[in-house]
Parts: structure tokens; sequence; C-alpha cells
């Protein structure tokens, strides 16, 4: 009889801290899909979303005249411009990957330690 008293306050702890880990990973996954927002609207994405579109569209219009036969010899400046400019925005969009990367993990920390926090201090079962 003592053996069942004691597993069932262990196994209520157990559910408070899976509980506890859930809501973590629920904020986690919010603050995720709010920062990944915030990126998008970012001036970095719209730089590099805007030149990919443009570089795009640019070398449609560039195949197509290559097809008729018209500028094949432009075609090859192009693709050292484009390459250039592509570099340049993907660096800026790496920047602000990183900085996003490393709010992020703070923002993670601090809930991460705040959870920590009421758990030590809440040592008592559910």
């Amino acid at each position: 009889m003592e053996d069942n008293s004691k597993k069932e306050p262990v196994k209520r702890e157990e559910e408070g801290f899976l509980g506890k880990a859930k809501k973590l990973v629920d904020k986690a996954d919010d603050l995720i899909d709010e920062n990944v927002e915030k990126l998008k609207k970012s001036k970095a994405f719209e730089s590099v979303t805007g030149a990919m579109d443009k570089a795009g569209d640019y070398i449609e219009n560039k195949v197509e005249e290559v097809k008729q036969g018209k500028i094949k010899e432009k075609l090859g400046a192009f693709a050292g411009k484009a390459e250039v400019k592509a570099e340049e925005e993907i660096s800026k969009a790496k920047e602000a990957g990183k900085k996003f990367a490393g709010k992020a993990a703070d923002k993670l920390e601090d809930i991460a330690d705040e959870i920590r926090n009421k758990t030590k201090n809440d040592n008592r079962p559910d």
C-alpha cells in the first residue's frame, strides 16, 4: 500500500513538469512564428526577394533572346553582374538571419530560465 501512495505523487510531479515543458514548447513555437513574420517584413528580406525576382525576370528575358539568337555575348556579362549582386543580397540576408537567430535564442533562454526558476520554487505536487 505504501508503494502505491509513493508512486502517485511522483507521477503528478512528472505530469506537472511535462505540462510546463509543453507550455514552453508552445511559447517557443509562437515566438519563432512571430519572429519569422518579422523577418519576412524586414528590409533585408524584401531586398533579397526583390533582387531574386528581378534576376529571375531578367534571366528569362535573356534566355528568350538567346533562343532567338540575339545576345549570346551579353549573357556572359550579365551572369557576372547577377552573381555579384546575388552574393551581396545573400550576405545581407545571412546577417539578418544571424541577428534573428541570436534574438530568438536569447528569448528562448529567458523563457527556459523562467520555467526553471518556477519549477525550483514550486516543488509541491500539482
